[in-house]
């Protein structure tokens, strides 16, 4: 941004109008080209690169005040250009966030579930043997284990 801005002021005089309108296509392009990982940093570094970019093409006459006060009323006039960029690329991110979340759930759905903390499969345990009362032998005490004393 601070490169546009430079292109702004040679070409069209500071015009904070060209400026804003053309941080709309950086707002979109930062959005595509951001890492997966990083999908949610993307709305938050647009706004930073606004206000720096804003240097070169904000009325800095007058020392730090004026440049101070040039700064501050260069956002607060275009804050419109700032807000709907920032409006675009958290668009573009979110709509990547979904088709990733998307993805990953397909490509879950394609393999057998993993079991949590990663270990590997359990096998299942063999059916009880015995009669009709659950214990090996047929006596539904058999196959218990003794009960634990409980204190009084």
């Amino acid at each position: 941004m601070f490169l546009v801005a430079g292109l702004d002021r040679l070409l069209f005089g500071s015009s904070l109008a060209v400026y804003g309108f053309f941080f709309l296509p950086v707002s979109a392009l930062t959005a595509l080209w951001v890492r997966n990982a990083d999908l949610v940093l993307a709305p938050v570094v647009v706004p930073i690169a606004f206000a720096v970019g804003v240097f070169p093409v904000a009325d800095t006459e007058g020392g730090i005040g004026g440049l101070l006060m040039g700064l501050f009323t260069a956002l607060a006039l275009h804050a419109g250009w700032l807000y709907g960029g920032t409006l675009v690329a958290g668009l573009i991110v979110s709509v990547r966030k979904i088709r990733l979340m998307a993805r990953r759930a397909a490509a879950r759905r394609g393999r057998p579930p993993q079991p949590p903390g990663g270990q590997g499969t359990r096998r299942p345990r063999p059916p009880a043997q015995g009669g009709p009362k659950g214990g090996p032998h047929g006596s539904p005490q058999a196959g218990r284990r003794p009960a634990r004393p409980t204190r009084a």
